[in-house]
């Protein structure tokens, strides 16, 4: 009887190691594609993680250019130079320079370096009120641009310069005259220490 039993228990053994072997068989068939899925979720965590420190450092970078140019900003205020129509002559919805502004800016440029200072320049552009605000906008910006673009062939380096258009914002004289216009056409060079 023992006997018996011996073999029947080994018959039995047999049968569960090999629906055990089957069952594990099944398992790994059934977990091989939740595996690549992991393991696909852990490559492109991976990305991530390094796009995340590529953006910190870009951040880290843009941050410590702001904080750069707004120490130069907070400067107190030196002096500024006025470029209008009346002396620079800007065209009507123009923004090329000419004889009479390069030869101001120049003079600029060369007062700049006798001084010999670490100065920071707004550049402000400004419209009369003729045309759609966003066109205004846009002019005065040009103008600006104009100015800064000039300022730096002289070399007047560019960290040390910002450009901003308020177009017929802040007009200097009444809009309804001729030469009121004309004074509004201008660039404002605002020297900050």
């Amino acid at each position: 009887m023992w006997k018996t039993t011996e073999v029947g228990l080994l018959m039995l053994a047999g049968l569960a190691l090999t629906g055990c072997i089957a069952t594990q068989d099944w398992v790994n068939k059934q977990m091989a594609p939740v595996q690549g899925q992991v393991t696909d979720v852990q490559s492109h965590q991976k990305d991530q993680d390094t796009h995340l420190v590529q953006l910190d450092q870009t951040t880290q970078d843009a941050l410590s250019r702001a904080t750069a140019a707004g120490k130069l900003a907070e400067g107190k205020f030196m002096y500024s130079m006025v470029m209008s129509d009346d002396s620079a002559h800007f065209p009507v919805n123009g923004s090329n320079l000419s004889t009479d502004e390069t030869a101001r800016l120049t003079d600029f440029v060369n007062r700049l370096k006798t001084d010999n200072k670490n100065v920071y320049l707004e550049i402000q552009g400004y419209t009369d009120s003729t045309g759609p605000a966003a066109y205004n906008l846009n002019l005065g910006q040009q103008r600006a641009d104009a100015v800064r673009r000039f300022l730096s062939d002289q070399g007047v380096a560019l960290n040390r310069m910002s450009t901003i258009s308020y177009g017929v914002d802040h007009p200097v004289a009444p809009n309804n005259t001729r030469a009121g216009r004309a004074q509004n056409r201008r660039v404002v060079v605002v020297v900050l220490d």
